[in-house]
């Protein structure tokens, strides 16, 4: 075999078990060099752990791992990432308080001397971030960018590192079509170096755009590889989940301005990110936020339910309430799901039955205590109804896949009987037979009267789901588009600020 044609990276009949639990059973494949191969399948199909065998971060229980044709050796992640293997984590593993460029060289400080050379640090690390298309100060501490500046900046310091194969994990989960643009141009870059690219994405319209060829993990097992070229998206869901997925979004049922008002924002001002932003919530109505990342959809949100502070008016059903502690909007019957669910949604070392019924103790309470015996019956409820898929309920939230981990979240803050849900980013890192639950379950608390405010960077997602979608462009509401009007390039204008005449002239009439 010739050295163009010899894989850089191959597994080899990889199987691996969790005690009892098979999740991966003899799966093959390999990566050439210069391909993106990109590897597809629905959460919990076994992606991650495979990507963890393949990067030196697990050993396998049976099989075995070649780089250049030569076994991993006991070395790990260390050997892998010394010949060449790289990992981009899907979950962000920065330091909060450090610096960007910190962050990116961190355990390779350049030095002079005995001393960090900052200003050499600073300057390779704006190098690297402006190469990925990010206009993120190198200074800036980690814990005051977003989740998709963070991604950026784990990318950056992947990258630097000299890499003959890359495995990408949800790269773009929680980038802007911008930072993805620009993410996709470097991957393209990378792989004209002659670098092999393993690619895992949800996306399937960027694996279609990428991928040279395309392996399917289904249940733990490779169901097929093929040439992208020969595939759709259709297909490629087809694939995933064993079956069509014939409708992604569920029919409307259209609540509109009609419906009757139960909450309502005023001249809401968040500090650095709100200016004056208002809006009004019907009954049963689901109501979109888009907006460019940094727009303050966000945190217009934690800025209500008093995540931050702010100032200005919120009423209920007409009356003005003060929420002082995030606890007092649950008590007033509104929850909100993070966009950060791993963070601030879900104790990952904590079991399913703690994290279901944490918010909700009181319901369990009995005698002297908690009643265990309720809460199990509730967990067992909640993977049935919401179809949470566990190998054994006893498993930590961590050890979900993020699919699952997403369902586990609604079934907590469904215990606590909201009125109002707020969903930031319901879908994001999740495959497209998980998303189709997950729209049906959003419609669902519709019909039955539940009002539900959405804030999603997927334009299509808002548009499918959404009776109507406000646009946020630097903390203010820039528009709203609603019904035939709702379309891609109304959204986009409001939020860049595009010729505004225009604009409104597509919100009124596309």
């Amino acid at each position: 075999m010739s050295a163009e044609t010899r894989p850089v990276l191959a597994a080899e009949g990889i199987t691996q078990r969790f005690g009892p639990v098979e999740v991966l059973s003899d799966v093959s494949l390999t990566l050439l060099p210069g391909e993106v191969h990109a590897l597809i399948g629905e959460n919990g199909a076994g992606k991650s752990t495979l990507m963890k065998i393949l990067s030196g971060h697990l050993v396998p229980t049976g099989g075995r791992v070649l780089l250049d044709g030569a076994p991993l050796g006991a070395g790990g992640v260390r050997e892998a990432e010394r010949r060449g293997v790289v990992l981009v984590h899907q979950e962000i593993l920065l330091a909060p308080d450090l610096t960007a460029a910190e962050n990116i060289f961190l355990g390779r400080e350049p030095r002079r001397g005995l001393v960090i050379d900052r200003r050499a640090m600073n300057r390779d690390a704006g190098a690297a971030l402006a190469d990925l298309g990010a206009q993120i100060p190198p200074d800036t501490p980690v814990h005051r960018l977003s989740i998709a500046q963070r991604q950026l900046v784990q990318i950056a310091r992947a990258l630097l590192v000299p890499h003959r194969a890359v495995i990408f994990d949800e790269p773009t989960a929680s980038l802007t079509p911008h930072e993805t643009e620009a993410l996709i141009a470097v991957i393209r870059r990378i792989r004209e170096r002659g670098v092999g690219i393993l690619y895992i994405s949800h996306r399937l319209p960027e694996v279609k755009l990428l991928a040279t060829r395309v392996t399917v993990l289904r249940d733990g097992r490779r169901v097929d590889t093929v040439p992208a070229e020969t595939l759709d998206t259709a297909g490629m869901a087809r694939l995933m989940v064993g079956r069509d997925v014939a409708r992604l979004y569920p029919e409307r049922a259209d609540a509109g301005e009609s419906a009757e008002t139960v909450l309502e924002a005023e001249d809401v001002q968040v500090p650095g990110f709100v200016h004056g932003a208002s809006f009004r919530l019907g009954r049963g109505e689901i109501l979109g936020f888009a907006g460019l990342v940094g727009a303050g959809r966000t945190e217009l949100m934690e800025g209500i339910l008093a995540l931050r502070p702010a100032t200005g008016c919120v009423r209920l059903d007409g009356r003005e309430v003060r929420f002082r502690k995030p606890a007092d909007a649950m008590r007033a019957g509104i929850v909100y799901l993070s966009e950060d669910r791993k963070g601030k949604g879900l104790l990952l070392a904590q079991d399913l039955r703690t994290n279901l019924t944490l918010a909700a103790l009181r319901k369990f309470a009995g005698g002297l205590g908690i009643n265990r015996a309720r809460e199990d019956a509730a967990l067992q409820t909640a993977i049935r109804e919401f179809d949470i898929r566990t190998r054994d309920p006893r498993l930590l939230a961590g050890q979900l896949s993020g699919g699952n981990q997403q369902k586990l979240l609604l079934a907590k803050m469904m215990l606590l009987d909201p009125r109002i849900v707020v969903i930031d980013e319901p879908t994001r890192g999740i495959d497209i037979g998980t998303k189709a639950e997950i729209y049906r379950f959003v419609a669902e608390l519709a019909k039955g009267g539940t009002s539900v405010i959405v804030v999603s960077s997927e334009m299509p997602e808002l548009i499918g789901l959404c009776d109507r979608i406000l646009v946020m462009r630097e903390g203010r509401v820039a528009g709203e588009v609603a019904g035939e009007r709702m379309t891609e390039r109304a959204i986009v204008m409001l939020a860049t600020g595009t010729n505004e005449k225009e604009a409104a002239l597509v919100a009124e009439d596309a």
